[in-house]
């Protein structure tokens, strides 16, 4: 756990909380940027163009071994350096702060000296920098928008409670620098662009993130993240439909009418039918696409959770293709948690997910309101109150069977990888959804919250 020491005033707070780090000190002497551009642990992470372009510039380096380790936490050393060198020519406001825990021949003295100076970070009380400390990513947030001198244009709360479904976990010291730093899109949250999760150590794919739309913030570089994941990025784009258009980058909520949440399992593919919740307008005010308008798509696996990917819009009746997801969930379950059951009542279950509940916990029941999601689009079984599990899932698998044209489960016949089922509409697999398993892990969504969809490729409606 972050100890942070309390701090006298509400600007020493503010300036000793707005501390952060991420540079990989020691590492700078691995390799050349250009030799390190390509870490063998960062392909294919959502940040990958990012850390490649900082690597480039050599404002961050990786590991002798060849990696990055995007998912390690930064220190405010490394921070230090990091920010020293993505912004050289930021002018010293400050007197230099001789740390009691900062030698001269520390290998970061000149970078912590540079960036107290130029108001990045500052020191705790009793002139302590604690150069070896985590950094959460509030605390990276307000170090930038400090450092940048930004300011919230817009009362603070207003910014943050519309764009963070946690805001109120922001500590109160942290509320106006990221608030001027979500105005300035250097916000960057993955896998839910909504979720902030202020408090948690910032990683080093985060903290290099921040500094990629810090840069192309003050005109430096172009952005390299994609749209989705930028924080309030979707509602300075012309995010409305255009003329007869949905523009790419646009955000669109939706619902789940047929329950409260979701459970698929990881490895998963579940055809889903959802709802517009909101109309989508042009610029002209006009309508495009209306509330209660169709998405068709389905949840598939992606990085160890799920995602929505929508391939078709039924508005008004009429069926248009459709390119936009969701961000990725990758918040899993343990179905053996004693506090899982309370979640089963009101959820649709995956048919693998009902497998992986079935072959763990043995003859569990579910209520009432529990629906068993088939392989044919936005169709569900419901499922008797304190109806046997094991029973529900072979008539869902049945149900599942007679949409894709196929016949012959009945009775005490199962469905194995080698009985392959496949959804008429998605195209969605059923393998195994019978059998036990040791897997006892689901991804848990809440469809108004984590399916949020940002259009990937403009329609013409």
């Amino acid at each position: 756990m972050l100890y942070t020491p309390k701090v006298r005033s509400t600007t020493a707070l503010i300036a000793a909380l707005a501390t952060v780090t991420s540079a990989l000190a020691p590492l700078t002497l691995s390799a050349p940027a250009s030799a390190q551009a390509s870490f063998s642990d960062v392909q294919g992470n959502w940040a990958q163009s990012c850390i490649g372009s900082l690597t480039q510039q050599g404002i961050i380096s990786g590991y002798p071994d060849g990696t990055f380790r995007p998912s390690a936490p930064v220190t405010r050393s490394e921070f230090a350096s990091m920010v020293g060198k993505a912004f050289p020519n930021v002018a010293r406001s400050r007197s230099a702060v001789q740390f009691v825990d900062v030698a001269s021949n520390y290998w970061a003295y000149s970078a912590i000296t540079t960036a107290t100076q130029t108001g990045f970070l500052s020191g705790y009380p009793g002139n302590v920098f604690n150069p070896a400390q985590n950094i959460p990513r509030a605390q990276v947030l307000v170090a930038l928008a400090s450092g940048l001198n930004y300011a919230p244009s817009q009362p603070a709360m207003n910014t943050l409670s519309a764009s963070f479904s946690d805001a109120g976990a922001i500590p109160a010291y942290a509320q106006t620098g990221i608030a001027a730093a979500t105005e300035k899109r250097l916000v960057v949250n993955y896998p839910n662009v909504s979720l902030l999760n202020p408090n948690q150590l910032a990683s080093r794919a985060e903290v290099s993130a921040f500094l990629c739309q810090s840069l192309a913030g003050t005109g430096q570089t172009a952005s390299t993240i994609s749209i989705q994941y930028i924080a309030g990025a979707t509602q300075s784009q012309p995010s409305q439909a255009q003329g007869n258009q949905v523009l790419a980058g646009t955000s669109i909520a939706v619902r789940y009418a047929s329950a409260q949440r979701i459970i698929v399992s990881p490895n998963e593919t579940a055809p889903v039918a959802l709802t517009v919740a909101q109309d989508v307008r042009n610029n002209q005010g006009t309508v495009v696409i209306p509330a209660g308008s169709q998405v068709i798509g389905q949840l598939q696996p992606a990085q160890g959770g799920s995602q929505f990917v929508a391939n078709q819009l039924i508005v008004n009746g009429r069926q248009i293709t459709f390119n936009a997801s969701s961000s990725i969930i990758t918040e899993t379950r343990d179905v053996r948690d004693p506090n899982f059951g309370t979640i089963l009542g009101g959820a649709a279950l995956g048919s693998a997910a009902s497998a992986v509940i079935q072959g763990v916990t043995g003859d569990r029941v579910i209520s009432g309101q529990t629906t068993v999601l088939g392989t044919v689009l936005g169709s569900a079984i419901g499922a008797n109150q304190n109806r046997n599990l094991g029973k529900t899932i072979r008539d869902a698998a049945i149900g599942a069977a007679l949409g894709a044209g196929v016949a012959g489960i009945t009775g005490n016949r199962t469905i194995t990888p080698q009985k392959v089922t496949t959804g008429a509409a998605a195209g969605a697999t059923l393998g195994g959804i019978l059998d036990r398993t040791g897997n006892s892990k689901v991804v848990v969504i809440n469809p108004d919250s984590d399916l949020t969809l940002t259009v990937n490729s403009s329609a013409t409606l």
